[in-house]
């Protein structure tokens, strides 16, 4: 490990966080699912860099399949922990929420058993012996371990580069008005962005945060619009559902979506405000 290469350190840090957080994932703990998607993102933004070819399609297939697995079940506690918040609203009514809630804990655990399974099945030590050989090989082909890999920190710049084109592209598609399945893209290519350019950050040994920030900001700003939509969407199946609610009901899971449509507006106006600083994160990445 002393003479590891920062391109390996980079591997072997999101393997380990990934290990770290997946049997409590697997238990079904909240915090545990949520950091373990996240570190899975990371590593799947990083193996392209050290894997490529087929060996990298199919070790990005594996880790791929875990986010999905780890998203399906973290959106549902999002939605919890959000209808917990709107219980203090007095502008939504309770039976609302505890119906929604009913529905959502019912999905969970459907979810989380297959989620468990898929965690059973992947098999982290092949993937860590596989990704940290293929970080190895890579370095080795260039002539031993260097402290910087010039090649290296320039692909990861590059990789930057294009997201920061693709999120260019996504906002511009979003353009000024509030059309959610846009802005989800939106937030898509953020946080591949933010991905990208944290790898770029630590190959190169920058210590700057700033812009990582920014892109952080955004994201999570996106991110809680989206949790909102999700739930709209949610209502309205339950609305349509064969065991439909009452009327009363009914009235009452209108006033909660209409309460999260006014919070997705809100938080609409919000992003509009970042949207220069974010094409300024842009412009600085594809300038690098």
């Amino acid at each position: 490990m002393t003479d590891a290469a920062p391109s390996e350190l980079m591997i072997r840090q999101r393997l380990a966080a990934l290990g770290r957080t997946l049997p409590a994932a697997r238990r079904g703990d909240v915090e545990a699912i949520h950091k373990a998607r996240v570190a899975s993102r990371r590593l799947r933004e990083a193996l392209p860099l050290v894997a490529r070819g087929s060996s990298g399609r199919r070790l990005s297939k594996l880790v791929r399949g875990l986010t999905r697995a780890l998203g399906a079940v973290r959106e549902l506690d999002v939605a919890r922990m959000t209808l917990d918040e709107l219980e203090s609203d007095r502008d939504v009514p309770g039976t609302g929420i505890a119906r929604l809630r009913e529905v959502i804990e019912e999905e969970r655990q459907r979810l989380c058993a297959d989620m468990g399974r898929r965690i059973e099945r992947a098999d982290l030590e092949k993937l860590r012996r596989k990704a940290i050989a293929a970080s190895r090989r890579r370095r080795n082909d260039r002539g031993g371990a260097r402290s910087r890999d010039p090649k290296r920190i320039a692909a990861a710049r590059s990789r930057a580069a294009r997201r920061a084109m693709a999120l260019q592209a996504a906002m511009d598609n979003a353009g000024g008005i509030y059309l959610p399945d846009r802005l989800h893209q939106v937030r898509i290519a953020l946080k591949k962005l933010r991905y990208a350019l944290e790898i770029a950050r630590e190959l190169s040994g920058s210590r700057a945060t700033a812009r990582i920030r920014t892109l952080k900001g955004a994201q999570d700003l996106l991110g809680r619009m989206h949790d909102f939509e999700v739930l709209i969407m949610r209502v309205r199946a339950l609305q349509g559902s064969d065991n439909a609610p009452n009327l009363q009901l009914s009235a009452d899971l209108d006033r909660l979506v209409r309460r999260l449509e006014t919070k997705c507006r809100q938080l609409h106006v919000r992003y509009m405000g970042l949207k220069k600083k974010l094409l300024d994160v842009c412009d600085h990445a594809t300038a690098g």
